[in-house]
């Protein structure tokens, strides 16, 4: 039985990854810093009937130690990590760079980009000796190139995580190949991600143009996941990119709404 690693799963994207893959038969580890909301999630987890068991573990991704802990744990746990997904991340007050205070900086790099990158260095090294194994690091806004005002320090961090995803995925081709390195790129979820800064810090007021596209463009993200882990399900392949929001169903979105046929999340 397989087992997969999430990080950020206590609620909103990557907990709906983690029901589907449960759902599936995964044995499935919670990751997350935010140990009521796990408890809920453990709770939703366990009305659910499957062939996998669940584990939580309490992590801070932005802690060395605490991830190297939780990787022995869940060894113990299931002897095996087949798939690990670098979710965990946190939204940015929606102010210009010259606005935010040096500490919100420094842990939204830490938990954005640096989070990622130590997951992926400590999880490696099992992949390697196991010959098998599969990284899944999410993109964001940013991970494009695009840019908006109020989005400066997550979008480097977000183009950042590609590019890093990128770089990891060459280095596991000059390592054998026998581990996977690929990009999820939701796009637009309707969680609570989306109007709440720094997790649950304070609360981002969307303007009406923000939601009206969102309103187009956004899905809750139990749609999303259960496309992402289908295919992280079936994937052999390095370097693959699994895409939600492509340019086509953007578009096709945008000529529906011409005919007034869109979502009304913020009504």
């Amino acid at each position: 039985m397989k087992t997969v690693v999430i990080t950020g799963s206590a609620r909103g994207f990557g907990y709906a990854m983690l029901e589907c893959f449960y759902r599936k038969g995964y044995n499935v580890v919670l990751c997350d810093v935010n140990e009521e909301e796990m408890k809920k999630a453990e709770e939703k987890l366990s009305k659910i009937s499957s062939e996998g068991s669940y584990f939580s573990y309490p992590m801070d991704v932005t802690k060395e130690e605490e991830i190297r802990n939780c990787i022995i744990a869940v060894l113990e746990k299931f002897s095996t990590i087949d798939i690990w997904v670098n979710n965990a991340g946190v939204n940015q007050p929606m102010d210009p760079i010259w606005d935010l205070d040096g500490k919100v900086i420094d842990r939204l790099i830490d938990i954005d980009l640096k989070g990622t990158i130590l997951c992926s260095k400590l999880i490696m090294p099992i992949f390697l000796k196991h010959k098998s194994g599969a990284i899944y690091n999410v993109e964001g806004y940013g991970s494009n190139d695009a840019t908006m005002t109020g989005l400066s320090i997550y979008g480097t961090a977000k183009r950042a995580v590609t590019y890093f995803t990128e770089a990891l995925a060459k280095e596991a081709d000059d390592a054998g190949g026998f581990v996977q390195v690929g990009k999820i790129t939701p796009g637009i979820m309707i969680t609570n991600f989306i109007s709440t800064s720094m997790g649950d810090g304070e609360k981002i007021e969307l303007d009406e143009k923000t939601k009206n596209v969102y309103n187009i463009l956004g899905d809750k993200p139990e749609t999303i996941a259960e496309f992402m882990v289908n295919k992280m399900d079936q994937n052999q392949k390095n370097h693959a990119k699994f895409t939600w929001l492509t340019t086509g169903r953007a578009m096709g979105r945008f000529i529906k709404a011409t005919f007034g046929k869109k979502n009304h999340y913020f009504d």
